[in-house]
């Protein structure tokens, strides 16, 4: 009992520090001001840039979207680089060039760990714009979204501005869940903006300037990881220039896309996102994720000691675990939802609790080892 006595030290610890953590995270989220666009015309050169691989399906949406922006085409480049598509994803591009969408195609004929960042790096080494903006192809945007993104750009002048992404047009309770999971994770990002060091953001919603992006380097030093051609290149930039990174707290700015319909690929994905974490120069961002995951063990550590020990006190510390964890999310995730409107999401959030807590322990272990399968290659 003397083991278990000292796990409830290490237990009650975590608990603490993961509560520190999130209320970290809600004030970083309330720093950030809701963005008030003002009338002033553009003046910056833009380039969209979408690294699209069988796509067939969602790309002609985007491209539409893309195209009724309320945005001077004169300042506008739109350039989608197909990778190596076996579907009718380069066709459907092709079809929109006499309205001004470029499209380059990927030749490379060597196997690459990292096709998206070739495939970026290609674009932006092709277009002319002097903001880079990056989405998805199976994104879709509001008619408001670039030019709320370049007036924020020339008002504030940042290097790098992340901006909000979220699920919508959800067919099952599993999507749906997953839009309040992304949610917090969006939240996260914009909330290490907030209080100035810049952790995560998302590709499907990113602007640079190109003079940054070739003054680090581009993606050089991350171009073996299959991913990162976000966070990675984010804390490039971040420590290049500091205090120049911006989120773009305006639901015009809001990027929407779909969550994964099944759980084989949601795994997929998050081992994904997760296998980048290992290159965190700044060694606080890996501290900080390390102890998120282990304070997710200690609670699966603490249901199972409440099975073999039922009469120990670990039932005690399982349940103040729980009710820690749901409240502290609870309060960040009320503020991010009011922001998305989907504060009914909140519902599920002791269930999402549950599924979260045996996915982070697994995600931890699985995206830092071994492969995983990403548009139909597998990668590392």
């Amino acid at each position: 009992m003397e083991i278990i006595s000292a796990f409830n030290y290490l237990s009650a610890f975590l608990v603490i520090g993961y509560a520190f953590i999130v209320c970290s995270f809600l004030i970083g989220w309330i720093k950030i001001s809701v963005f008030r666009r003002n009338e002033n015309r553009p003046q910056t050169t833009v380039a969209v840039l979408i690294a699209a691989r069988n796509e067939e399906a969602q790309i002609e949406q985007t491209i539409q979207d893309l195209l009724a922006q309320d945005f001077d085409r004169q300042l506008l480049e739109i350039i989608v680089v197909d990778d190596h598509s076996t579907d009718r994803t380069a066709d459907i591009v092709r079809s929109y060039a006499d309205k001004g969408v470029r499209l380059i195609q990927l030749n490379e004929s060597q196997l690459l760990n990292s096709y998206k960042k070739k495939a970026i790096e290609t674009a932006i080494m092709q277009s002319t714009g002097d903001l880079i903006v990056t989405t998805d192809a199976d994104c879709r945007m509001g008619p408001l979204w670039l030019s709320t993104i370049v007036n924020y750009y020339e008002i504030y002048r940042h290097k790098m501005i992340s901006s909000p992404v979220t699920y919508y047009q959800e067919k099952s309770f599993f999507e749906r869940i997953q839009t309040l999971e992304f949610s917090f994770l969006i939240g996260l990002g914009a909330s290490t903006i907030g209080n100035g060091y810049p952790s995560t953001c998302n590709g499907a919603n990113l602007a640079y300037e190109r003079s940054a992006f070739l003054a680090v380097g581009g993606f050089s030093g991350i171009d073996h990881l299959a991913s990162g051609d976000d966070e990675l290149l984010l804390h490039k930039v971040s420590a290049l220039y500091d205090g120049k990174i911006g989120f773009l707290k305006n639901r015009d700015a809001i990027v929407y896309t779909h969550g994964k319909p099944t759980l084989s690929e949601f795994i997929q994905q998050r081992k994904r996102w997760a296998s980048k974490s290992t290159q965190y120069k700044e060694k606080a961002f890996l501290i900080l994720g390390i102890m998120i995951w282990f304070f997710n063990l200690s609670i699966l550590i603490n249901a199972l000691l409440t099975i073999i020990f039922p009469a120990s006190t670990a039932l005690q510390f399982l349940v103040f675990q729980l009710l820690i964890k749901i409240s502290i999310e609870a309060m960040f995730l009320n503020s991010l939802t009011s922001f998305f409107k989907r504060k009914q999401l909140l519902v599920l959030l002791p269930l999402l609790n549950i599924f979260h807590i045996f996915y982070v322990v697994y995600i931890g272990i699985a995206g830092n080892s071994g492969k995983y399968n990403w548009k139909n290659r597998m990668v590392k």
